[in-house]
């Protein structure tokens, strides 16, 4: 219960953060939908955080209420919005490749086009958590042990049991649940170790931190090397020394990028004012949300193949971006 109260309130608190006045009561063009839902993820990820900040932001633009809906990450928000059981989501470009394709296990050879990008987040690095106790220090240890990965339909729950495999790290279990869940299982040493993928800190890491001595885990060059080489939506980086507070060096790790996306028939100009408000604002997105600071309209580059919704396209352009028309669809 502690953990859920503490991830509860720094949801709660993005709103305060931004500085947010309350919202209009009716939309700002009469065309436009009174209201909009967006799916977000499962508590003790980023996502919980970072949706219910730029839906803030976008709200306060457009007049239009938005309402978010807990889901267990980009596969199922891909999904919704496709549906239009949602209009805005936020998904990982791997797993959004995946659906565009109908290439992933979890599409059932079925193509998700009816989405389209709004604009870049910010990456996802994937790294890991373990009991100092345990004695695992890297990936390569977790062959034979129980590692939980996060729900089962976002991007740690898709791609880390693919990861592991690949690096012939095989775990004996794999547990699906929310990043809280995870991290209270750990604490209770019914997971030897977490294994997550979300923007940085990832505020169940960062909680964990705080209560336990904990190890960090990343990966080696050449487990970087093959999986780069296997999985080609994937990059290498670093998170530096003081991403946590008992972090003990750079941490060396793959990601992905992550996307707002919307249903193609939300109005062009209703979608324009969204990517405006959030990307014509980020020091107040960074105010409430750390990983704001690479929600920029120059990462637009980061996606090299979901077309980007004609409103979208609209303001990348005013700002310079060169976004090319075989980028944008309708």
């Amino acid at each position: 219960m502690h953990r859920r109260i503490i991830i509860g309130a720094m949801g709660a608190a993005a709103p305060a953060l931004l500085g947010l006045r309350p919202a209009a009561a009716q939309p700002k063009n009469p065309a436009w939908p009174r209201a909009l839902n967006m799916g977000t993820a499962a508590p003790g990820g980023t996502y919980a955080l970072y949706g219910p900040a730029w839906g803030q932001l976008a709200q306060e633009a457009t007049g239009v209420q938005i309402s978010y809906r807990t889901t267990q990450g980009p596969n199922q928000n891909i999904i919704l919005v496709q549906r239009k059981e949602v209009e805005l989501g936020m998904v990982t470009m791997g797993v959004a490749l995946q659906a565009w394709n109908g290439t992933g296990a979890w599409t059932q050879g079925n193509k998700f086009q009816d989405i389209r990008a709004i604009f870049p987040m910010y990456d996802t690095p994937f790294h890991g958590i373990a009991l100092k106790s345990s004695g695992i220090t890297g990936h390569a240890q977790l062959a034979g042990k129980n590692v939980g990965v996060g729900p089962r339909g976002g991007t740690p729950g898709t791609y880390y049991p693919l990861i592991l495999n690949e690096i012939g790290a095989t775990p004996s279990a794999i547990r699906y649940g929310s990043a809280s869940d995870m991290a209270g299982q750990l604490q209770d040493r019914l997971l030897d170790a977490f294994a997550f993928a979300s923007g940085v800190p990832v505020p169940a890491f960062s909680e964990l931190e705080v209560q336990a001595d904990v190890n960090f885990l990343d990966f080696t060059d050449a487990e970087i090397a093959k999986l780069t080489a296997k999985f080609p939506e994937l990059a290498a980086g670093t998170l530096p020394m003081g991403t946590y507070r008992k972090q003990t060096r750079p941490l060396k790790i793959v990601g992905m990028y992550n996307f707002a996306i919307a249903h193609k028939s939300l109005p062009d100009d209703l979608v324009y004012e969204i990517a405006k408000s959030v990307l014509g604002q980020n020091a107040r997105l960074k105010a409430a949300i750390a990983a704001g600071v690479d929600t920029v309209a120059e990462n637009w580059t980061k996606n090299t193949f979901l077309p980007f919704h004609p409103g979208a396209a609209r303001y990348l352009r005013e700002v310079g971006q060169q976004v090319p028309d075989r980028l944008v669809a309708a």
